[in-house]
């Protein structure tokens, strides 16, 4: 589900997507912080020394700016930064909350998910981008780019293939590093096989990954049973062909 309605509609497939010049997503950012902070010189300048920092992106100045505006969003970007934090279990409840205007909230979730992501948790940084649309955030080709390296780690094929073709045909102004890692996830993509050895190692990689963030609920155990099965699979169909080979 989608949050907030003050964005645009969403846009034909064929359409452009291009992210906000720094000096545009100040200008949005600063009225922000004008209405959440009146009157408070020390922001003000923490502001204009945030902005000044012209070789950091401006998605990272935005996060800054929130950090600066909200206590929540400062605990919130403390939190997923710190490598020691325990991942989290659910999205948080800052990025449906209506007193945050969408400009603040979609692009605070793409910083969250961003960070999430290379972490390697995944799960929690899609359902954060699955909020909020590409031409909602000032980076839409990192919108696309994270959400495609989640969906393909996550083994959704389907989904990793349509990010990925929106970043390559609509993400104009995409860095050329976003662009080959995306043509090399769809190459990587043609090859998968739902039942073969390769399906399984993906699978086992995965389980591997949340056992490494310490997930190792039902979910995961899921996972295990399923590997464990198709493994089964795989040996009596190689015992099988074993056996005719022997009589033939």
């Amino acid at each position: 589900m989608l949050v907030g309605d003050e964005t645009p509609k969403r846009r034909a497939t064929f359409e452009a997507l291009e992210g906000l010049t720094p000096e545009a997503a100040r200008a949005r950012a600063e009225a922000w912080l004008k209405e959440v902070a009146p009157g408070d010189p020390a922001k003000t300048r923490q502001f204009a020394s945030i902005w000044k920092q012209e070789e950091r992106t401006v998605l990272d100045r935005l996060a800054d700016t929130f950090a600066l505006g909200s206590a929540d969003a400062a605990r919130l970007l403390a939190e997923t930064r710190n490598p020691l934090a325990p991942a989290p279990v659910k999205v948080p409840a800052l990025f449906q909350d209506a007193k945050l205007p969408d400009f603040v909230r979609a692009n605070l979730a793409l910083a969250y998910a961003r960070t999430l992501s290379g972490r390697r948790i995944h799960e929690e940084a899609l359902d954060a981008l699955k909020l909020f649309r590409a031409e909602q955030t000032v980076d839409p080709a990192a919108y696309l780019f994270h959400r495609a390296v989640c969906e393909h780690a996550l083994l959704l094929k389907k989904e990793a293939g349509t990010t990925v073709t929106r970043l390559l045909t609509q993400a104009v102004d995409s860095p050329e590093r976003y662009k080959t890692v995306g043509a090399l996830m769809l190459l990587d993509m043609q090859a998968w096989k739902d039942k073969d050895l390769g399906a399984v190692a993906r699978k086992m990689g995965n389980i591997e990954r949340r056992l490494e963030l310490a997930r190792g609920g039902p979910q995961t155990q899921k996972l295990q049973r399923e590997v464990i099965a198709r493994l089964d699979e795989l040996i009596k169909e190689l015992e099988n062909k074993a056996k005719k080979s022997g009589g033939s």
